[in-house]
């Protein structure tokens, strides 16, 4: 099967179940009907065009145009639901875009909001108990993993800045950049002095 059919699929096939599975998700699809939104994805060269109409139809090729064009790497998608990041992102060069703006706007909140309930599609397998036991669980060792990141990073800091003294402490920095601004402005105030003296002689 090739790459884009496939890809395709599954998108279609994922978006669709969350939407079935979520009754606000539904409500929001009903504001799209109809619509045709184009999304290029810089990070893959590939371009997929959403289809609105009972369901989400996902197609790699589309011959008519368009109600919406985003060109966008995929992390810049949630920054959308605010008109005025919009603005931003097109004057950063972050976001191409041609057609409606609300209509990408609507869009982008779909995507965000369409997450799967993890929990939920486990208990279709293992039952209610087994479900929330593994998601706890897991929510309880990305926790953890975290924690100590944060730990090794603070012990590292620690060790660069008072052991080993390859980085200065903060307020040393703090400290530093205090005494060249002074200096710069005594340098500045010397150099009008000088100039007025040259004025003078």
């Amino acid at each position: 099967m090739p790459f884009d059919p496939l890809v395709t699929a599954v998108v279609e096939t994922s978006l669709n179940r969350l939407i079935q599975d979520d009754p606000e998700l539904g409500r929001r699809l009903t504001r799209l009907k109809g619509q045709v939104i184009q999304v290029h994805l810089k990070e893959l060269n590939k371009t997929l065009t959403f289809v609105f109409s009972q369901q989400i139809d996902v197609l790699a090729d589309y011959e008519g145009e368009p109600d919406c064009f985003l060109s966008l790497n995929l992390s810049v998608l949630p920054e959308l639901r605010e008109q005025a990041n919009i603005t931003d992102l097109i004057k950063q060069d972050k976001l191409d875009l041609r057609g409606d703006i609300q209509l990408a706007q609507k869009f982008a909140q779909l995507m965000k909001d369409c997450k799967p309930d993890v929990e939920e599609w486990l208990s279709r397998l293992t039952g209610d108990v087994v479900a929330h036991s593994v998601v706890q669980g897991a929510k309880n060792v990305s926790f953890f993993l975290k924690k100590q990141a944060c730990k090794q990073q603070s012990h590292l800091a620690q060790v660069l800045t008072e052991e080993w003294q390859i980085t200065p402490p903060p307020l040393e920095i703090a400290y530093f950049c205090d005494q060249v601004d002074t200096l710069a402005s005594q340098a500045e105030r010397i150099e009008k002095q000088l100039n007025k003296l040259l004025e003078k002689a």
